[in-house]
């Protein structure tokens, strides 16, 4: 990475306004945090050497951050369609499902299936959903961004 890109995403990341993060309902920010933390622990987890212990203790915590995202978004409504829930809760109910049978597999030694678990709610659950919160409107726009 050049030196005027590392100065350009340091100079946005130490400008970015967590305000409206922190003014909103409680839910919201741990939610938030729980996401960009399991984010980038997820990140290093694919980086980061497989089958270790630190692998398996970030892993631990990935598992325990993805379920407090997934519960936590339960008191979260922004978007209503049936009653106080809407189609992201689908994904939470999901991601609760999925992330223990991804565990299982890994203590079964499937490791493949484990991978391909994992791998999908990265991607799904918090780089797909993730961008979602970006648009023009959300808590999380307004903190990127600027309003």
């Amino acid at each position: 990475m050049s030196g005027r890109l590392k100065v350009s995403l340091l100079t946005w990341v130490t400008h970015m306004n967590f305000a409206p993060l922190l003014d909103a309902a409680p839910a919201i920010p741990l939610h938030a945090f729980a996401a960009m933390t399991a984010f980038a622990l997820g990140l290093v987890q694919f980086a980061a050497p497989k089958g270790t212990l630190p692998h398996r203790t970030i892993g631990w915590i990935w598992v325990t951050l993805m379920l407090v995202v997934a519960l936590s978004s339960f008191w979260i409504h922004g978007i209503r369609m049936l009653g106080p829930f809407g189609p992201i809760h689908l994904l939470s109910i999901f991601t609760l499902g999925i992330v223990p049978l991804a565990v299982w597999k890994a203590h079964k030694h499937d490791v493949a299936a484990h991978r391909r678990v994992m791998i999908s709610v990265f991607l799904g659950a918090l780089v797909i959903a993730g961008l979602f919160t970006l648009v023009p409107g959300r808590i999380m726009h307004k903190v990127v961004f600027g309003t």
